[in-house]
């Protein structure tokens, strides 16, 4: 049932003087509002976190946010945004009111995270092993063999502890209906520099409240990505060589490579770094070469191995993928992880956790529509004004329309664009996402936000009670990629 818009109020502490920092907040019904109730009361988990902010002056929230973004600034968190003129190295914004969960939906939501990566690996070990899922007709065989990210270099190799995927980033977004996956980031999954840079932000800003709030930590991810990845050692090496391989410092995230080298306490290498020889991978270094156990790679597949796949990479490594299918090296991700957070095979994956767990899905996708299928073509193109339309190997917001906010010339200009490649195309309803309340020129007011946990797997699957929490900074915005103007908040998860 479609829910009236209607503007309410958020119950101001003070509200006959009006300088309540909420004094002004709107709550819009028909979105499901991450700290107020319908009635413009907070939630309950979110009642202490109301209660410091809305005496507070908005001159003083104001001077806490501009001290975090000087330490922003100072750190160098930075991302890059590539346009007509090339890169732009730019400060991520961040928004300085925390986005703040209760134990029990964490709780539900990890389960559902964890179920999820299970399903996704057995898929990856299937579809580059027996490929019964295909033989059964639960997905089509066509569309996993024809999808780009599909490697065939990847049949029969085998794989430490079955794990492809050992860093997920699964994009969440919350409707009146609850938490559903968006999508799946399983190739080079990026910004969990960006939710610890947050969370010691905030902490710097709201110490007292932190600690008060039984806020839950994620201070450890960095330990805890560096045992997920020793974990993934060949089985005779005791203490691993680990290191992080970077395209380099154009790349859009190398602000977030540094970070968690650093954080891990690994080396951070460029392709010209390494060396294979006689089977194994060398890293050069002043005392001579020492060799390397696992790569935690943020290089995309295509530029990994000039011998492997695009021989005009500049970024890999000669003879990288024959000394990984030796075993002699792991690589996380897998090379062809891509196949199974390919947009078109994102519908599947609700058939994926039935077929390999024998369980329902804890976890709902988002009703999506395949170009590729007659119906869901037609759909698309009779809908367009209502849809979200997406590339099937697009990410960062790139080559996306979102038809309620395109002009009918704009729409008429991509409908031209599916007809030539309906494969290249799904199609999703413009959701009501969620909103958190912001810091604005005029107090806070109602931004839509999204979700990105982060899941490790070695030999068992881990969750930091945290996520990159992404915002659209623009008023009424659905796209909250930083590369398209959107920004960070904090994520609390109480530990009760």
């Amino acid at each position: 049932m479609e829910i009236p818009t209607r503007v309410l109020h958020a119950k101001s502490q003070t509200p006959e003087s009006g300088k309540s920092f909420f004094s002004g907040y709107e709550v819009d019904p028909s979105c499901y509002d991450e700290m107020f109730n319908s009635d413009g009361e907070p939630h309950d988990h979110c009642r202490k976190l109301w209660e410091a902010l809305d005496p507070m002056s908005r001159a003083d929230i104001v001077a806490m946010q501009e001290r975090a973004e000087r330490s922003f600034l100072h750190e160098g968190i930075t991302f890059a945004v590539y346009g007509d003129e090339g890169a732009q190295e730019r400060i991520i914004p961040i928004d300085l009111l925390p986005r703040v969960l209760d134990a029990k939906t964490w709780e539900f939501i990890e389960l559902g995270l964890r179920q999820r990566l299970d399903a996704l690996n057995l898929f990856l070990a299937d579809v580059y092993g027996p490929a019964r899922i295909l033989a059964d007709g639960i997905l089509p065989a066509d569309l996993v063999y024809s999808c780009p990210q599909y490697r065939i270099e990847m049949r029969g190799v085998q794989v430490p502890h079955g794990t492809y995927v050992s860093l997920c980033g699964t994009d969440l977004v919350r409707t009146h209906e609850g938490f559903m996956v968006l999508e799946d980031n399983l190739r080079v999954p990026s910004g969990v520099s960006y939710m610890l840079a947050n969370r010691r932000a905030l902490k710097t800003s709201f110490r007292n409240l932190f600690r008060h709030y039984h806020v839950r930590s994620i201070e450890h991810y960095g330990p805890l990505l560096r045992q997920t990845l020793s974990e993934l050692a060949p089985n005779d090496v005791t203490n691993p060589c680990m290191v992080l391989l970077t395209p380099g410092v154009y790349n859009s995230a190398y602000y977030e490579h540094l970070f968690l080298a650093r954080e891990m306490g690994i080396e951070l290498v460029q392709g010209r770094d390494l060396l294979v020889h006689n089977g194994f991978v060398y890293m050069r270094t002043t005392g001579g070469m020492q060799r390397v156990d696992v790569i935690y790679r943020r290089v995309d597949d295509d530029f990994l191995d000039p011998l492997a796949f695009r021989p005009d990479s500049q970024l890999g490594v000669p003879g990288l993928f024959y000394a990984y299918r030796l075993g002699n090296v792991a690589i996380a991700n897998a090379p062809g992880t891509g196949v199974a957070d390919d947009k078109s095979i994102y519908p599947y994956v609700p058939d994926m956790i039935r077929y390999y767990l024998d369980e329902e899905p804890l976890l709902a996708n988002v009703e999506t529509h395949l170009c590729r299928n007659k119906e869901g073509l037609e759909f698309t193109l009779d809908n367009l004004e209502h849809l979200v339309v997406k590339m099937v190997g697009s990410s960062g917001g790139y080559g996306m329309l979102v038809g309620p906010h395109a002009t009918p010339a704009e729409r008429n200009e991509y409908a031209e664009e599916i007809r030539k490649n309906p494969a290249n195309f799904v199609s999703q309803p413009t959701l009501n996402l969620s909103c958190a309340p912001c810091l604005t020129s005029d107090g806070a007011a109602p931004r839509h936000v999204d979700l990105r946990p982060f899941v490790l797997r070695g030999l068992e699957t881990r969750l930091v009670p945290g996520a990159f929490c992404r915002v659209a900074l623009t008023p009424g915005s659905l796209v909250v990629n930083s590369s398209q103007g959107g920004g960070g908040k904090d994520f609390w998860v109480l530990s009760s």
